[in-house]
């Protein structure tokens, strides 16, 4: 009995076994999942097995991204790395296409990017090199995750599929809804009418117009222009019920050697997605509708007028007050004696200056802005012209005080420059004012970044009364002078020691023409820089010579200034100096798309916006940067350290800067693990402001991630329960 139920038990063992064996012989093969603290990944297919005679197989990269982590598209942007994977130890595999879901945008690192969140099937079609043999898939997946930091994976996976023949519905599902998320030719696809596209000559916008058959939802817009091009925030306008789409990309870097002719994916609820190439064209096409600005309220506009004249007030007392020291000195000293009503009406005249500049530059501003030009506080330094300009007023103003005119060269700068304050005229003190404001406006101030940002941002009554409200600022100390002008009668009496002061004021005013000088080999060149010091040298001489009669003066003297003012333009060229010094750190040059790729491995960086024409920027450096504790701070091997030289004109660093509300410098930011956004510091550093910022940088709540070993030994295979 007991063999007859021992037999009974085995041969139902064996059956059960080959049952066993038939029911795994009729699921769907897949890879053993792999998972990291990033996600899980998994090789699938909508075959259980090769069937007879079968060439191709449907398979799929199933990757499922854990919270907060994502992965990049084809064209992920400057930041990203897309997934690829090699399949070279891969058993009766010819070749497999490997196909893209339309990607969703996000952001990392300030830059627009594409990619994907939570779960994505990259869909499979693996064509074998014998139909109907068994195939063994060995792929070795390389890809980048980024949360807070980002981190390249290698990950393989094995996946032997045997003859057979049966289907796994759940896994074909899969991989047909993402095959469904593959964009369509947007020619054939029957939605698209037309499509154009328009890219500066600068290189600084893409503007894209297409026509749906369909009325669309909430579109969105992913282009691809060729290797290293980095993209902004877009801004989208639908016209013609919705039918109509115009989008306009801000380019922030692009190289004119890598660029391609745009390739574009549209996505919408309305319609499948589609890729097309539109046709490029050289008009920029108009949208459908304008935007009309959005006016402050009374309350914002007057706090930023007030903080604009706080920005002007501390102007005032900043590091860029060394060049004009000289000018306001020479304004007070001139007040000596005068009556009262004259010495009010002197101050006022400065104010004047002042506040005629501030209202020239705003205008000036406006109407470049309307033209599509880069604005910004300070640029106008970035012009040689304008550097010779200044170079020829403050030569004349220190030969003046050095009294080596008898009479002016030319008539106008006779009158208006060398006898200022000389009787009842107000002329020298207004341009006394005019230009101590010119010279103060190559540097910030507190306040003053986040007034003229609100200012240029806006409409033109916002420009005109915030810098307006500057103007007050920087005239101030003029104001309160002309209302109490007993404050002049404080000096000592008239000896000696003005003629002292006169020197030292002239001195001054030479270093200061030295300094812009200096500046003008950056912006221009050597030969520049020789051909106006050469100039000036001759202007000098002629119109303190003795034995030449006035009119030759006059006549030779016009001619030398106007040619100081043309030889920047005409003898440009030769070396643009590196005039920022010998570094005591190791600059490394400005690349804002390295900044994002370095931050992704986890390093910090530190970024200096500046220009030889900055003085804060200047004492930033001096006093802060290559002092201790900073300075080691700096230097250590976790941080790069980066600097932009906005010296000369920079489309690239202007957008950079207009990214952060910002028009002028100086500017600074850290970037790392715990602020991949950057944190803006104030425009005077202080050691505990960067030292806390690099540690709060630091931080991350997100832990490194391993690398999977490419060894043999972790490949892993196994069949779905």
């Amino acid at each position: 009995m007991n063999r007859v139920v021992f037999s009974t038990v085995l041969q139902l063992g064996v059956l059960l076994a080959f049952f066993a064996l038939a029911l795994s012989a009729g699921k769907a093969a897949s890879s053993k999942q792999v998972e990291t603290p990033a996600l899980v990944a998994s090789l699938i297919t909508a075959q259980d097995g090769v069937a007879d005679k079968a060439m191709t197989i449907s398979g799929g990269l199933y990757l499922q991204l854990k919270p907060g982590w994502k992965t990049y598209w084809r064209s992920p942007g400057e930041v990203g790395i897309p997934p690829s994977v090699e399949w070279v130890q891969s058993q009766n595999v010819d070749e497999v296409t490997f196909d893209w879901p339309a990607p969703k945008r996000f952001t990392a690192f300030g830059i627009e990017n594409f990619g994907y969140e939570g779960e994505v099937v990259f869909p499979l079609q693996i064509k074998l090199k014998q139909p109907g043999a068994p195939a063994h898939l060995r792929a070795k997946v390389t890809l980048l995750v980024c949360s807070e930091v980002c981190v390249p994976e290698t990950i393989e996976l094995a996946l032997f599929l045997p003859k057979g023949a049966g289907i796994d519905r759940p896994s074909g599902e899969l991989i047909a809804q993402y095959s469904d998320k593959v964009p369509r030719d947007g020619k054939t696809s029957g939605f698209l009418e037309f499509g154009e596209a328009y890219i500066d000559a600068k290189l600084t916008k893409l503007v894209i117009e297409l026509r749906s058959s369909v009325s669309l939802e909430k579109p969105d817009v992913f282009p691809e222009l060729g290797r290293g091009a980095t993209l902004g925030k877009p801004e989208f306008r639908l016209g013609d019920r919705n039918k109509t789409l115009w989008v306009k990309f801000p380019i922030y870097s692009a190289s004119e050697s890598l660029i391609q002719p745009p390739q574009i994916t549209v996505t919408d609820a309305a319609i499948p997605a589609v890729s097309f190439s539109p046709k490029v064209v050289d008009i920029e096409p108009v949208p459908p509708f304008s935007v009309k600005e959005l006016a402050p309220n009374l309350d914002k506009l007057i706090w930023m007028a007030l903080l604009a004249f706080l920005g002007g007030l501390i102007l005032n007392v900043m590091p860029c007050v060394l060049p004009v020291l000289s000018l306001k000195l020479s304004a007070t000293l001139n007040q000596y004696g005068r009556h009262s009503l004259a010495v009010r009406g002197g101050f006022l005249a400065a104010a004047a200056g002042i506040m005629v500049f501030v209202w020239g530059l705003a205008f000036t501003l406006f109407v470049f802005k309307q033209l599509g030009f880069t604005v910004g506080w300070g640029i106008q330094f970035q012009n040689p012209v304008f550097l010779a300009f200044m170079a020829l007023v403050l030569v004349v103003f220190a030969a003046n005080f050095f009294g080596l005119f008898e009479i002016a060269l030319p008539a106008s700068l006779q009158t208006l420059l060398t006898n200022k304050g000389r009787g009842s005229g107000y002329s020298g003190d207004f341009l006394t004012g005019l230009f101590s404001a010119i010279l103060a406006t190559p540097c910030s101030a507190p306040f003053l970044g986040t007034a003229i940002a609100f200012a240029l941002a806006g409409r033109g009554i916002d420009i005109l009364i915030v810098f307006t409200g500057l103007g007050v600022g920087l005239a101030f100390p003029y104001f309160i002078l002309a209302a109490v002008p007993g404050l002049v009668g404080m000096l000592p009496r008239p000896g000696g020691w003005m003629n002292v002061l006169k020197t030292v004021l002239g001195l001054l005013l030479v270093l200061t023409a030295i300094w812009i000088l200096w500046i003008l080999i950056g912006v221009a060149g050597s030969n520049a820089f020789l051909a106006v010091v050469t100039l000036l040298t001759f202007l000098i001489a002629l119109s303190s010579s003795k034995r030449v009669a006035n009119w030759g003066k006059l006549a030779g003297g016009s001619l030398l200034a106007g040619l100081v003012l043309l030889s920047p333009v005409v003898v440009s060229g030769g070396d643009k100096v590196e005039t920022l010094g010998v570094p005591i750190l190791g600059w490394s040059e400005f690349d804002r798309g390295e900044i994002a790729r370095l931050v992704s491995k986890g390093k910090l960086v530190f970024v200096d916006v500046t220009a030889d024409w900055c003085v804060t920027c200047k004492a930033n450096k001096v006093l802060v940067l290559e002092r201790e504790p900073v300075l080691s701070a700096l230097s250590s091997p976790e941080i790069v350290t980066m600097q932009a030289d906005w010296t000369r004109p920079s489309e690239e660093i202007s957008r950079y800067l207009a990214g952060y509300g910002r028009f002028g410098i100086p500017f600074n930011a850290i970037y790392g693990p715990g602020a991949p956004r950057g944190m803006v510091m104030s425009e005077l550093l202080t050691s505990d402001e960067i030292l806390n910022g690099l540690k709060a940088a630091r931080r991350s709540s997100v832990r490194p991630l391993s690398t999977k070993s490419e060894d043999d030994a972790n490949l892993q295979t196994s069949h779905v329960k």
